[in-house]
């Protein structure tokens, strides 16, 4: 039975819908599980205060596409645990084991890491239930967030997109709003490649300085828990502010929904590259694009996390994974610029249609369509 407060359900999912409520535990989750055509789903598990059913579900359906238009053997999925990530570490680790626990028998749902949850996370969740990837390396894993396997993909996204549009890496000023496990990455390795980051924001506060910030700094700041506020030679700015900083690239690579309508006029930036999950909403990317701003959506550009993942549930080496991270980054990119290009389209809705042409193809194998 569908949850009054989500969004959808149509010919792709979801499958199913599970909430968990232990409230003598203090416990509170939810798990979407939106398609399974191509195999179990793979979904982060997002520890907020403020997660909705909603947006798990939302989040759902963005796995299922990227998981789909990078070709791998798995579905879409998604669990937000309702509660602080900042938790006491025992009190953290017993409402995750709990709600992993509760899940046991859910064989079609595979747990990974997402905002809020690390890879100590996904060990508890692999010692409760054996399903978890992005696990610690002592535990044989691919630790995703420390080698930065979601902001490598960004980065192979943003250079395909610059290429495309005739214009260069080299010199491009870039806004990151975000600065943490995919953000900072993706700011260390565009500015391997000679781009320039020009300002930041964690959920603390944003910085700017229009000549580039000292990245050396803000990664030894987020390394010692502190904001990015604390950046040398740069002015605090408020972090509202920053959809409206010139640049030629700009990042989400935080919470959903930070460029709406009441924002989107506002972007100065001939590229938006999404490093979160639904960082961009409908409305405004329709906006953006009638204004000329190309946006390589999420489910394309952020799936070097979940590429990895999948990789390292076959054996894969690091290395490995990063390459295959790369080649199918940038395959995508390339193919969904050029279909929006070729046609009257967004990248969004070629990058659907990509992922949905797979989802039909692997559905039409199967007994029960989604099953």
């Amino acid at each position: 039975m569908m949850h009054p407060d989500l969004p959808f359900a149509d010919a792709l999912g979801p499958v199913r819908v599970i909430h968990v409520h232990q409230p003598q535990l203090g416990l509170a989750g939810t798990v979407v599980i939106d398609n399974l055509a191509c195999g179990p789903a793979i979904g982060g598990l997002r520890m907020e205060p403020d997660v909705t059913a909603a947006e798990c579900a939302r989040l759902a359906r963005a796995m299922t596409f990227k998981n789909a238009a990078a070709g791998l053997p798995h579905g879409g999925g998604k669990s937000v645990l309702r509660a602080d990530p900042g938790l006491p570490a025992e009190h953290k680790q017993r409402l995750i084991r709990a709600f992993a626990a509760a899940l046991r028998d859910e064989r079609g749902y595979i747990f990974g890491p997402d905002m809020g949850t690390d890879e100590t996370c996904m060990a508890w969740v692999r010692d409760e239930i054996g399903r978890a990837v992005g696990l610690p390396r002592a535990l044989g894993g691919i630790p995703l967030d420390q080698i930065g396997a979601t902001g490598w993909g960004v980065c192979q996204a943003a250079e395909v997109a610059f290429a495309q549009l005739g214009r260069s890496l080299a010199g491009a000023r870039v806004v990151v709003q975000g600065f943490g496990a995919v953000g900072r990455h993706a700011a260390r390795f565009l500015v391997a490649r000679g781009a320039r980051v020009v300002a930041v924001a964690d959920s603390r506060g944003a910085v700017h300085r229009p000549d580039g910030l000292d990245l050396e700094a803000l990664l030894a700041l987020k390394a010692s828990g502190e904001s990015v506020t604390g950046c040398p030679d740069a002015t605090l700015i408020d972090a509202e502010a920053l959809v409206g900083v010139d640049c030629d690239l700009w990042i989400p690579a935080a919470r959903p929904d930070v460029i709406h309508a009441g924002n989107a006029d506002h972007l100065r930036a001939a590229l938006v590259v999404e490093g979160a999950n639904i960082p961009v909403t409908a409305e405004a990317e329709r906006s953006l694009h009638d204004r000329g701003v190309w946006v390589v959506p999420d489910f394309i550009a952020s799936a070097g996390g979940v590429i990895c993942a999948a990789m390292e549930l076959l054996g894969a080496t690091e290395g490995a994974a990063l390459a295959a991270v790369a080649e199918r980054v940038r395959a995508n990119t390339a193919t969904v610029l050029a279909r929006a290009q070729a046609t009257p389209c967004t990248p969004r809705e070629a990058a659907e249609a990509l992922a949905t042409e797979r989802l039909q193809a692997a559905m039409a194998t199967r007994r029960f369509g989604l099953y």
